[in-house]
């Protein structure tokens, strides 16, 4: 009988530990099939994904080739691709450049690549406070120059230039003022050199002091060009067109964005901000009234921008002029007038325009009583009583949207979503 018990309880624990591996054999199975169901589902995932993503890029491509070919387009538009849905937006151009975003999806999965086009950048480099053309400077008392000048006509007054100074041709000549480093010129008169007086053989030195004089030689002085030509004014004016034509005054007196826009009348701007989103060309005259803000849309990131005038430019009092914020972002306004009336000039500066160039090729650019400019560029230039010019040296390289004439490049291509 006790054998018989044994017997049983040895039959039972081997049930019991079949059942036990059976079990444990299950789990293990259930285990690896729920694993292999993850994976496949994270496979299909990852598969599901990057059809998306490739549906996102041939988007982007079909928005580049649209632009490129100068195809027709609307914004957003979709289309499908290998069985994904793409869908495309493409922004306004604001700042030389143009935001593209693709998204793609595929079974659920979106993807979203966002990629900027944007006009190649034009350099220009100055590389003196002013610059002044044939009709030469004029400085009054307290007047300064806090950089270099290069003038291809005389440069007279009592004002005060903080480094050096060159005057091109024979028959010019240095007169009155005081220089904190080297001059070179025809002629020199009543002025204070701080460091080395080169002067052309031939010419005169009268009451000139200065730390060395130096006969250079019979050579005639090599005058300079603008940095700025015709030809990219005319591809800036042509790029102004291509955002459209406004017929008559424009007047703003309220928070405006403009831009790229060509204006056939005047533009004023009066106790208000107008945001740049592109380059402005005006035929008539442009005033900033008082109170006005001019500055470029933040999308110019460290590209600065251009306003275009072909008449008269008044920036009057508490006028603010500025780039995007950046550091390396400037305002470039230009006055194409050939004005030289000293009540009515090319450019008329009476308030502080810090992180702005402005450039008058053909005429005469006053700036006035305590006004402090980054950069001066002008035909004839004069500086009334304490007026500054401040040469920064970002400004020795300034990057600016280009023309219709200039190319297109994606410059930043980066998956969003």
């Amino acid at each position: 009988m006790i054998k018989d018990i044994l017997k049983n309880r040895k039959g039972f624990a081997m049930l019991y530990v079949t059942i036990l591996i059976f079990m444990i054999l299950a789990a293990i199975s259930a285990a690896m099939a729920l694993f292999s169901s993850r994976q496949q589902k994270t496979l299909r995932n990852t598969l599901d994904s990057s059809a998306a993503y490739l549906a996102a890029e041939a988007g982007i491509e079909d928005a580049l080739m649209r632009l490129t070919k100068e195809m027709d387009w609307v914004s957003p538009y979709t289309f499908t691709f290998d069985g994904a849905k793409v869908t495309v937006s493409i922004s306004e151009l604001v700042g030389g450049a143009r935001t593209i975003v693709a998204e793609g999806e595929f079974n659920s999965s979106i993807q979203k690549i966002r990629a900027i086009y944007q006009l190649d950048v034009t350099e220009q480099q100055f590389y003196y406070g002013a610059q002044v053309g044939d009709g030469g400077v004029v400085m009054r008392n307290g007047s300064k120059i806090f950089g270099n000048l290069f003038s291809n006509g005389s440069a007279i007054g009592t004002g005060t230039i903080t480094d050096s100074v060159i005057v091109a041709r024979n028959g010019n000549k240095i007169e009155g003022l005081k220089i904190g480093a080297n001059a070179r010129v025809h002629s020199c008169k009543n002025s204070t050199i701080g460091g080395k007086l080169t002067y052309v053989s031939g010419g005169s030195i009268q009451n000139c002091t200065a730390g060395e004089l130096v006969d250079g030689g019979p050579s005639e002085i090599q005058p300079q060009d603008f940095p700025i030509s015709q030809a990219t004014i005319n591809d800036w004016k042509s790029d102004a067109e291509a955002g459209g034509v406004i017929v008559g005054d424009v007047i703003i007196n309220s928070d405006t964005s403009l831009g790229p826009v060509k204006i056939e009348g005047n533009l004023l701007v009066t106790g208000a901000k107008l945001t740049m989103t592109g380059t402005i060309w005006v035929t008539g005259n442009f005033d900033t009234g008082t109170n006005a803000k001019i500055k470029l849309d933040p999308s110019y990131g460290d590209l600065s921008g251009v306003l275009i005038v072909d008449g008269n430019v008044k920036i009057r009092n508490n006028a603010e002029l500025k780039g995007s914020g950046a550091p390396s972002s400037y305002l470039l306004i230009i006055s194409t007038s050939a004005s030289l009336d000293k009540n009515n000039p090319a450019i008329d500066v009476k308030n502080n325009a810090l992180g702005s160039i402005l450039f008058a090729p053909n005429g005469l650019m006053v700036i006035h009583n305590n006004v402090k400019l980054t950069e001066a560029m002008a035909y004839k230039l004069l500086l009334q009583n304490n007026a500054e010019v401040r040469y920064e040296i970002g400004l020795r390289n300034v990057n600016f949207s280009s023309g219709p004439s200039a190319g297109w490049k994606v410059t930043r291509w980066k998956e969003i979503e």
